[in-house]
């Protein structure tokens, strides 16, 4: 009976081992299959390379483009927070009545800070500016009136609760009308979700035109092995072991069409950054271009990974069915 229990002990422990080993065989030799189809990518250098330069430059376009919004965003954000509100003082008020205007306007929770500017030093400023100064002598009084800059405090800044502040101050009896200068921020931001749209459509369309690029180059390497296959076929080759090359060559032209892509973008962000640091010298203020972040990196290669698996699991799963050992 011992015996009898001895070899039905050994026999479950060797289940158990069998058990655990095959995940572990598997693993290893999809490895394999992984590294065994990078190099036979490399029988065909021109061809791979061809290949792996289209794909890196359809996915350059695209993040380039979402680079462009990245930084015309970071641009427009100094923007939001500058609003100023202009209130133009009626001309029957004395400067006694304006003075006390401003101070009434200090007081406001909403108000940051408050700037008066006479009509004889908007005239003075206006005559320095505008180059018309010997031509302004011939007038016979100051058309200008007096102004009033208002300038509202961070919760105020943005373009709805500016205007309504902006309501508010209109509302004070020493007010004709005020002006808030955030129409062209409007445009501007209606100009950059436009940008988005059109960048998440070409987006879309190159990536997908990348997906297609894998699969018509695997279906050729799919055709040009047609013979293998059917011997594999023949021999009882599991379906796992006959897809898993193909499929790994996706992979590795996304991969490495990720890392072209990515440095196609740092050189061109490298080149461009000259440029754009000699044209904001120009304009007396600093502006430095944002490349792409670590993790957007990641995100790049991740994304032109799974486009590679998608199009080869395309092809793999249509045409390596069609191949049969009794069509040959």
């Amino acid at each position: 009976m011992s015996l009898l229990f001895k070899s039905r002990n050994s026999q479950n422990e060797r289940q158990k081992k069998s058990f655990l080993a095959a995940p572990y065989f598997f693993f290893i030799n999809l490895i394999r299959q992984g590294v065994h189809s990078l190099g036979e990518m490399w029988r065909t250098p021109l061809a791979s390379l061809m290949t792996i330069a289209v794909l890196g430059l359809s996915l350059t376009l695209p993040a380039t483009l979402y680079l462009v919004v990245k930084n015309v965003s970071q641009v427009s954000s100094g923007f939001e927070d500058a609003a100023e509100i202009s209130l133009f003082v009626k001309e029957t008020m004395s400067e006694q009545q304006t003075q006390t205007l401003v101070k009434r306007l200090a007081l406001y929770p909403e108000v940051d800070k408050v700037e008066f500017i006479s009509k004889g030093d908007a005239l003075t400023e206006f005559k320095q500016v505008s180059g018309f100064g010997q031509a302004l002598e011939y007038l016979d009084a100051n058309p200008l009136p007096d102004v009033v800059i208002v300038t509202p405090t961070a919760r105020y800044r943005q373009p709805n609760t500016a205007k309504q502040l902006l309501q508010k101050l209109e509302a004070e009896r020493e007010v004709d009308f005020g002006k808030l200068d955030i129409a062209w921020l409007e445009r501007l931001n209606a100009l950059l979700s436009l940008l988005k749209e059109s960048v998440i459509t070409i987006a879309l369309l190159l990536l997908t035109s990348v997906t297609l690029i894998i699969g018509n180059t695997i279906r050729l390497s799919i055709m040009d092995k047609k013979d293998e296959i059917q011997v594999m076929k023949l021999v009882g080759a599991t379906n796992t072991f006959i897809h898993a090359p193909f499929l790994w060559t996706g992979i590795w032209y996304g991969i490495i069409g990720g890392l072209f892509s990515f440095i196609c973008v740092a050189l061109m962000m490298w080149w461009l950054g000259a440029a754009v640091s000699d044209v904001a010298g120009v304009y007396e203020t600093s502006f430095d271009l944002i490349g792409l972040t670590l993790s957007e990196f990641g995100i790049l290669v991740a994304l032109a990974t799974g486009l590679g698996f998608v199009g080869s699991y395309l092809s793999v799963n249509r045409y390596i069915k069609e191949i049969e050992p009794d069509k040959v």
